[in-house]
């Protein structure tokens, strides 16, 4: 597997583009992604009960296999808006579909912004009909960064392995920096890929591997009304099709992991406010739910989050969380570290504690907490950020 420049377009058949439709933005705030052909698809979508209407649509869509685009707002969620936010969404397909010449069901919506505000649909509609106009190979980038709301930089993965003989590109771009919680982390992400393969084949793999990785980040623990997950495959390649008892299938699984995988992480790098990115490990666990129980109460934990904001090695905190996980646990077994350095032996603090040493640790970019639970094998990781002041301010203020 070899990384390669780019994002979405990185791989055959696939143009992109963006406009700045002034939604909310003075920036691009409408990306568009087209395959040049039928893409099989699959989705992922959030477990928040209320969901937006593009959500709705999507999964309406996703039932017919193919896809020929995407388009995509920042600025504004389309969520609960009700019956003309469900005709919004449509029309957005609507227009999407005769500006390209493909039918509507092949067109799937997406949108991130605040909740509760009605589209601006002239200015969309307008957004729509320019994008159409720019779409190149290299606008991969562009439409990275249109999608954005609170983030900071741009998100973008491309990998290339070789399947059939033939070379296969992976790419991908997501979007997200706060409201970002397991089950869907507000996050929207795209992968497309060359490679032939069948929608029931794609389906499966794109959600074990969101349960591997956009499902393994945390930032607030809030789960968005419009987080999305969609992955086209186009065939451009030339390769023939690919399917999991095949000999290519692991490669390519462990490729779309390796994109996602990236994604995930730079979503939880760019966490609103962020100054730590934190990996928190379970194991001795007495099994691997259990293990992501403890390791997601640890991670969502306000008093834990703000203590690494602070490098105040503070691993009561810790524990107590992992005792309230609902995780089963042998109290007199629990250990805990930072970056190999011991705290926690045996459920007391370890003999030698250096509390200097552990606040250096945790002054650090990164590090990571290991927590063992005494209880079993299972193991689990999820990867976290501190929550500081600013990120705060960023939410304090959102709407105004």
């Amino acid at each position: 597997m070899n990384t390669i420049e780019g994002g979405v377009t990185a791989a055959r058949g696939y143009l992109a583009s963006a406009v700045c439709a002034g939604i909310r933005y003075s920036r691009d705030d409408i990306a568009l992604l087209v395959s040049d052909r039928p893409a099989s698809v699959a989705g992922v979508f959030t477990l928040n009960r209320v969901c937006a209407a593009p959500v709705k649509l999507c999964r309406e869509h996703l039932r017919g296999g193919t896809a020929r685009a995407v388009v995509v707002n920042s600025g504004c969620a389309n969520a609960c808006t009700g019956a003309a936010g469900m005709k919004d969404a449509r029309r957005m397909a609507q227009i999407t579909a005769e500006c390209l010449g493909v039918p509507r069901r092949t067109v799937f919506v997406c949108s991130t912004g605040t909740i509760g505000i009605p589209l601006p649909m002239e200015k969309v509609e307008k957004g729509i009909r320019e994008a159409a106009k720019k779409l190149s190979p290299e606008g991969g980038v562009l439409a990275a960064r249109a999608i954005m709301t609170t983030d900071t930089r741009d998100k973008q993965a491309a990998v290339e392995i070789e399947a059939g003989g033939k070379a296969v590109r992976i790419g991908g771009m997501a979007k997200g920096s706060g409201m970002i919680a397991p089950n869907m982390a507000t996050m929207l992400a795209f992968i497309t890929t060359d490679a032939s393969a069948e929608p029931r084949y794609l389906q499966p793999l794109l959600r074990e591997v969101a349960d591997d990785t956009f499902n393994r980040i945390t930032v607030d623990g809030d789960t968005s009304t419009n987080d999305t997950l969609l992955m086209l495959a186009n065939g451009a390649s030339g390769t023939a099709a690919l399917a999991p008892r095949g000999r290519d299938w692991r490669k390519f699984e462990d490729a779309v992991r390796e994109v996602a995988d990236r994604l995930a992480s730079a979503i939880v790098e760019d966490g609103e406010g962020a100054t730590r990115f934190v990996t928190i490990v379970v194991t001795g666990a007495a099994s691997d739910e259990d293990a992501h129980r403890a390791a997601r109460a640890v991670a969502e934990s306000l008093l834990v989050k703000t203590s690494w904001f602070g490098a105040d090695p503070n691993w009561g905190r810790v524990i107590a969380a992992v005792g309230y996980s609902g995780a089963r646990i042998r109290e007199d077994r629990i250990g805990i570290s930072y970056d190999g350095t011991e705290a926690v032996r045996n459920g007391v603090r370890a003999p030698g504690f250096d509390l200097k040493k552990l606040e250096e640790i945790l002054k650090s970019r990164r590090f990571e907490i290991r927590i063992s639970l005494g209880a079993g094998r299972g193991k689990a990781a999820v990867r976290a950020c501190d929550c500081s002041y600013d990120y705060v301010k960023i939410n304090s203020e959102y709407m105004t």
